[in-house]
């Protein structure tokens, strides 16, 4: 069913008070610029981490029109091990490789919503503490620096 289509049904759902908001999930620029024709569009989910960025245009957009923006996996697989430069940041901060993940991407944009899996209450309180990690601009940069835009 082609996008438009798709996106009429659920304008019509939220003209009948049946759904609030509307959000979108993996989208591309192009799909998010037709769906605010046809929309409000509220927030966008797509997979974005401090070393997965191929949806940093999106994220920009997003930035830009003020849509949040809910990257899911925000903390790559690698991240949470710690690789080079991520492994040092922690080491500064004395924090895990994984809030640096989470402390970079709470810093990349004012609409970013990151959500990450949490498998105990200790993972889950880590990840809470990444939100008031602060790391300098170098240590930011450095960490924007492993992914090419």
């Amino acid at each position: 069913m082609p996008l438009a289509d798709q996106l009429g049904a659920l304008r019509e759902l939220q003209v009948e008070g049946k759904i609030g908001h509307i959000g979108l999930s993996e989208v591309t620029v192009a799909e998010l610029a037709q769906a605010r024709q046809i929309i409000d569009v509220v927030s966008v989910q797509n997979r974005y981490s401090v070393l997965d960025r191929e949806h940093e245009n999106v994220l920009d957009a997003c930035t830009e029109a003020g849509i949040a923006f809910l990257p899911w996996r925000p903390v790559h697989p690698a991240a949470s091990r710690g690789t080079g430069e991520i492994l040092a940041v922690a080491a500064e901060l004395g924090a895990t490789p994984a809030q640096v993940a989470l402390g970079w991407l709470h810093d990349r944009s004012p609409v970013m919503l990151p959500i990450p899996g949490t498998g105990s209450i200790t993972h889950l309180e880590e990840n809470v503490a990444a939100a008031s990690l602060r790391m300098s601009d170098d240590q930011w940069r450095r960490l924007d620096r492993i992914a090419s835009r």
